[in-house]
């Protein structure tokens, strides 16, 4: 983080901004404001560089074509590779999750190469769209709670050797593999198929990008009643018997 503050980046906005991801920069950049961190924010629409700066990039979920031109915008473009080269922290949603992988299926049934900055390859899934709430134990190296999130997918993402599932999933299908697995993550690039948005419904995981900025351990503690209310709901609400 440079001395000016912390610069957060929204990537892609117009392409890729479904089911209220977009809460999800709101929610670091509130928290870390609640820490008495001084924040940047910069949102990238398609036709802008990426800047190579930030500290935290966000990218949301989006439909089919727009996953495509975001991932072929995203390559020519290279600023967002080069980001993470620099020490930068990813956080990345379904289509996003996909992109930063090595390779999707695009719009036109037709395979499209990814970033390649996280070691996962992602398909269409034969059957049913996965749609529903999520309950998972997030990966013990990350010392996170249980994560809650809303999926609505028909994608399907294996994990290759060079990173980690993000979570083990209770309920839900997570990445569609049958293996229980959800998400991945290596080093400071994460990526899972929660909507929610999924940093409103788990503001651990919001604080973990912090502290992997800060190269910390721990943060201040904030007033986190409302978050606790939201979590404790929803969980409640997803496991409540049929």
């Amino acid at each position: 983080m440079s001395t000016s503050g912390l610069r957060l980046v929204w990537v892609y906005p117009d392409l890729l901004s479904t089911y209220g991801d977009q809460g999800n920069v709101l929610v670091v950049e509130r928290r870390a404001q609640q820490r008495g961190l001084r924040v940047e924010r910069v949102d990238v629409r398609s036709d802008q560089p990426v800047p190579t700066s930030g500290d935290i990039y966000l990218i949301g979920g989006g439909e089919d074509r727009p996953q495509r031109l975001a991932a072929e915008r995203l390559l020519r473009d290279g600023g967002l590779s080069r980001a993470v080269q620099n020490g930068a922290i990813i956080f990345s949603v379904c289509a996003g999750y996909q992109i930063i992988g090595h390779e999707f299926i695009n719009d036109l049934g037709e395979r499209q190469q990814g970033l390649g900055l996280l070691d996962v390859i992602s398909e269409r899934g034969p059957g049913e769209r996965c749609v529903g709430d999520v309950l998972g134990d997030v990966d013990e190296q990350l010392h996170l709670p249980q994560l809650t999130g809303f999926e609505n997918h028909q994608g399907i993402t294996r994990v290759g050797p060079h990173a980690r599932p993000f979570a083990r999933v209770r309920l839900g299908n997570g990445n569609g593999t049958g293996d229980g697995t959800e998400g991945a993550w290596a080093g400071t690039v994460f990526g899972t198929y929660m909507h929610g948005p999924v940093l409103a419904r788990n503001p651990a995981v919001a604080d973990l990008l912090l502290k992997l900025t800060l190269d910390v351990n721990a943060l201040p503690p904030v007033d986190d009643r409302w978050y606790e209310a939201l979590r404790a709901e929803r969980i409640a609400a997803a496991t409540a018997p049929a």
